[in-house]
């Protein structure tokens, strides 16, 4: 699942193979922006903004999010590709190297000195240079709700998704339906903080120290299954700010009280 370490990886990935290069090739295939064409422009560089991919062409940028299953590729001008081309949204190629978006779920273009207005509300990045804790801990503990609705709110903190609010509730040993109030989130932003930074330069994020494949998690994805630690099982709920906004909670009843 795309999270905030996934954009960062991504982002310096196309950085990479893009940045300093002329496009060649410029096609997005979402109708709002369809008729766009940077070609012949360069690439100024491509950044991560929390779960937001920000890829500075000339003058503009091109904005896209991965969302659930969306994911940039990188392949040799003439390559074939992995994947259907109808699932491909957005193609920024060079003389070396096509980049391929795959199943984006937002594509915008706007002038570069108006990218604030797309990612401006986002909270502090713990990815980023500029993170500043102290303004992610007043913005998360000033927010009423539960705690893992409240570190799911990128106004909060920009970068942590749902896998990220349940393992590390879990290894805070806290309810996911707990007051933030009543949370020390010092401490858990420090915990949260600590391990999407060591994740960031792993191709499979793991809180467990392990990077086998189904070992990876505590309680994410293990619902009626044993807790590894006290052998009570995962239980699996939803949480949301509102109906249409719900996601799925793990946590164990014994481990999180």
């Amino acid at each position: 699942m795309p999270e905030g370490d996934t954009v960062f990886r991504t982002a310096h990935r196309l950085d990479d193979v893009l940045a300093g290069h002329e496009v060649t090739r410029f096609d997005l295939r979402v109708p709002q922006a369809a008729t766009v064409d940077l070609t012949g422009h360069i690439v100024h560089g491509v950044a991560p903004r929390g779960k937001h991919l920000l890829m500075r062409i000339g003058d503009f940028t091109l904005h896209s999010h991965l969302r659930m299953d969306g994911a940039w590729f990188v392949y040799r001008p003439g390559e074939k590709w992995r994947h259907p081309a109808f699932k491909v949204r957005a193609i920024v190629g060079t003389a070396d190297c096509e980049a391929v978006g795959v199943d984006l779920a937002e594509i915008e273009v706007v002038p570069t000195r108006d990218e604030e207005s797309l990612v401006g509300y986002l909270g502090p990045d713990p990815l980023a240079p500029d993170w500043d804790v102290e303004e992610a801990i007043r913005r998360l503990g000033a927010d009423a709700r539960s705690i893992h609705v409240a570190l799911l709110d990128q106004r909060n903190v920009a970068g942590f998704g749902n896998e990220y609010a349940a393992e590390l509730l879990f290894l805070r040993g806290i309810l996911p339906t707990t007051p933030t109030a009543e949370v020390d989130v010092r401490a858990l932003l420090d915990l949260g903080v600590r391990t999407i930074r060591a994740n960031r330069n792993r191709v499979d994020r793991t809180f467990t120290g392990i990077n086998r494949r189904g070992q990876t998690t505590w309680v994410y994805g293990r619902a009626g299954r044993p807790c590894r630690r006290c052998g009570t099982l995962i239980l699996k709920g939803s949480q949301g700010a509102d109906p249409t906004r719900e996601r799925v909670t793990f946590w164990c009843p014994n481990c999180q009280r």
